[in-house]
């Protein structure tokens, strides 16, 4: 298990420098200058050379890599440009709030995918597999960013049930958790349902209809159960994609996590900030990812064997 779990970190690394190194590249190519953001337009020639040079924005790319690899490599994530603060200190105040935000989101997501998925399934070719079906492709074609304002529209503005942004009581959770839920369910539900349809047609679930046993035991304890590491794989997937994937859900609701920090960082051009930002992301990513093969080889041995 040990050198499973070594095998699959170390795969991780590389790609992990491959995000940070392209990330690095990206920035500094796009067209757009820090220094001018900070001092404005109408700034004197050499008060935008002494500030670059105090950035170090002067020394040539692969001076500012190697300097940047060095500082990661001692924990430093450098200092943002537009807070004049350390980025670590201000992205760790940020990320709780994201991490709230998508466990409630998977929450969600399993709520609505669960219960679909597996009644799909049951009643396969009839009038509620039809429904979930509908459900589905609506969801998968109505994205976040489109969904977000119909919510507000609808639950804030007209019935003026919840508010419209920030995050303050539990109240402030519900519309961010349902944008992002609702999204992910769509597909969750087809995974379900595939998950039970394969488990429905087995012999031991056929056993077990032979036996009299009711349809709750058959669907809950028998099938439900087998098709349950699949689903438990593709939640831990759709975990990392939603703590990788709130920067629109975060901007559309005001929402202080590390999403909009992300967006902060790109419109002001804060270099350290934004390489940060995408750093925590990709780690997260990685990291949810690699505990999930780690839980499902623990579950099925047959994963470790192979």
């Amino acid at each position: 298990m040990t050198r499973y779990f070594l095998k699959r970190f170390l795969l991780t690394l590389p790609a992990l420098w491959l995000v940070l190194t392209l990330v690095f590249l990206m920035i500094h190519i796009v067209p757009g200058d820090p220094v001018e953001q900070m001092l404005g337009e109408g700034a004197a020639p050499g008060q935008v050379s002494q500030l670059r040079h105090s950035l170090g924005l002067d020394l040539p790319l692969h001076s500012q890599y190697g300097h940047y690899l060095r500082q990661l490599v001692r924990g430093d994530l450098g200092q943002s440009f537009k807070f004049q603060a350390p980025v670590r200190r201000i992205i760790f105040e940020r990320y709780p709030a994201t991490l709230q935000l998508a466990f409630l989101a998977l929450i969600v997501c399993a709520a609505i995918a669960i219960p679909a998925g597996v009644l799909a399934a049951h009643r396969r070719g009839q009038v509620s597999d039809r429904a979930v079906g509908v459900f589905t492709l609506f969801g998968l074609a109505f994205p976040n960013f489109a969904l977000g304002p119909v919510l507000i529209l609808f639950f804030s503005i007209e019935l003026g049930l919840l508010p419209v942004s920030g995050r303050g009581g539990l109240l402030n959770y519900v519309l961010p958790a349902a944008t992002l839920g609702a999204a992910l369910a769509a597909i969750l539900t087809r995974m379900v349902r595939s998950a039970m349809l394969e488990e429905l047609s087995s012999d031991y679930v056929r056993t077990a209809k032979a036996k009299g046993l009711s349809t709750y035991v058959v669907l809950l304890r028998h099938a439900f159960r087998n098709a349950l590491i699949p689903i438990i794989t593709i939640l831990g997937l759709q975990f990392g994609t939603l703590l990788a994937g709130t920067i629109v859900t975060e901007t559309i609701f005001s929402w202080p996590g590390i999403g909009r920090l992300t967006v902060q960082a790109i419109s002001s051009r804060d270099y350290p900030l934004l390489q940060g930002c995408i750093l925590v992301i990709a780690v997260s990513y990685v990291a949810v990812n690699l505990l999930t093969d780690v839980f499902y080889a623990v579950i099925d041995p047959r994963v470790r064997l192979s």
